[in-house]
């Protein structure tokens, strides 16, 4: 009797290039060997492995969308499909490369200067250098045209003041892309660690994504030259992009979440045995798996047509949204009825449904929360904001 993996059910490797499938089946093979058996005591005592930065690094991940110093140029088809074998893995190992790639290398490759990228693209790309990205305030999240942070000049020098809050690497990071309120509007500057005045504080007690370090960065009188400031970076229009390029790597993300939860639950009820025979030979279990095959398989052929799209320039910031809202919401849908399949067994950290599902609960929130990106499909739609 043949079982069909969840995602061969449309034959959706039909439409990728041979380099797309290779560089999927290589992440793959990595999540396997590196994280999958590492994953739950990661998650359990909520740790992320600063030791596996410069493994990503030699794997390629870091970065690997953009062009130049030391990164791959690949394709955002392929940097999606990364991003959905990491998720795979685990929410945590996916938001560090993200963040790492198109957030914190993201603003520096769009917006540094040529000095600022070879200082520190290079030493990203190979995982040696670690970044963050601090947009995010205590009292603004989906409000960022209302922070608080000040950047104020003092002759050829600038001082900030201010603190950033739930900021993925925060605490472990090397550099800090720091968005700052100023006279002439929003601007970018580069923190780094050991910077008088520049503070981290890991925060603790999480119940989601604990495989992966979050913090608090504070700013008390920093001062710094000129230099560190990003000359491209004008407005808040800056870090939104770069938040767009996130973004678009949870699409992928998430529906890896989805896949790896759903790929459990089908084996489990294959060889758990009830009143005879395995719960897969059941009518309600074979209607969950069916259901939820079709919404990840919808999920997959969307984040494809998104990667397709981003690829010839065309993909809108509606778009990126659309695919955001969607594929987070199906996978935290298909992560908990994947529980529920597991029976008691699906509270442990022996399986990952319940782990990819409260990742999600974090996923659902971050980069743009599921309200904002409805808010900004309506205004795609209608042509009038409602954010206030």
């Amino acid at each position: 009797m043949t079982i069909t993996d969840p995602l061969d059910l449309l034959d959706i490797d039909s439409l990728l290039s041979d380099e797309e499938r290779q560089i999927r089946e290589t992440v793959a093979r990595f999540v396997a060997e590196h994280v999958r058996p590492h994953v739950a005591e990661w998650f359990e005592a909520g740790t992320f492995p600063r030791e596996l930065a410069p493994e990503l690094g030699k794997l390629g991940v870091l970065g690997m969308h953009l062009d130049g110093y030391g990164c791959a140029g690949t394709s955002a088809v392929a940097y999606g499909l990364a991003c959905l074998e990491l998720e795979a893995g685990d929410s945590g190992l996916r938001s560090f490369v993200s963040v790492q790639g198109s957030l914190a290398m993201f603003s520096i490759w769009k917006y540094g200067s040529e000095e600022q990228k070879l200082q520190w693209l290079p030493r990203m790309a190979a995982g040696e250098a670690i970044g963050c990205f601090g947009l995010t305030e205590p009292d603004f999240g989906s409000d960022p045209a209302g922070m608080r942070t000040r950047a104020v000049r003092d002759g050829d020098d600038w001082i900030l003041n201010g603190s950033k809050m739930w900021i993925t690497n925060g605490s472990i990071a090397d550099v800090a892309t720091v968005w700052a309120r100023t006279e002439e509007g929003v601007r970018g500057f580069l923190v780094p660690r050991g910077t008088p005045g520049f503070t981290t504080h890991t925060i603790k007690q999480k119940l989601s994504l604990r495989a992966s370090v979050t913090g608090e960065l504070v700013l008390d009188e920093v001062r710094l030259p000129d230099s560190a400031r990003l000359p491209e970076a004008r407005g808040l229009g800056a870090p939104l992009s770069c938040l767009g390029e996130a973004r678009f790597g949870i699409v992928f993300g998430s529906t890896g979440a989805a896949l790896d939860s759903l790929r459990a639950a089908i084996a489990y009820a294959t060889t758990r045995v009830q009143f005879g025979k395995p719960i897969a030979a059941f009518q309600l279990t074979q209607e969950k798996l069916a259901n939820m095959a079709v919404d990840l398989n919808t999920a997959a052929l969307l984040a494809l047509h998104l990667g397709r799209l981003k690829d010839a320039g065309r993909v809108k910031p509606h778009q990126i949204s659309v695919g955001k809202l969607n594929n987070v919401r199906r996978a935290l849908a298909i992560a908990r009825e994947c529980r529920t399949i597991l029976g008691g067994s699906g509270i442990t950290l022996e399986y990952s449904p319940l782990r990819h599902a409260n990742n999600l609960e974090s996923v659902l929130t971050y980069e743009g929360t599921s309200e904002i990106h409805t808010l900004v499909i309506g205004e795609a739609l209608t042509g009038h904001a409602a954010y206030r």
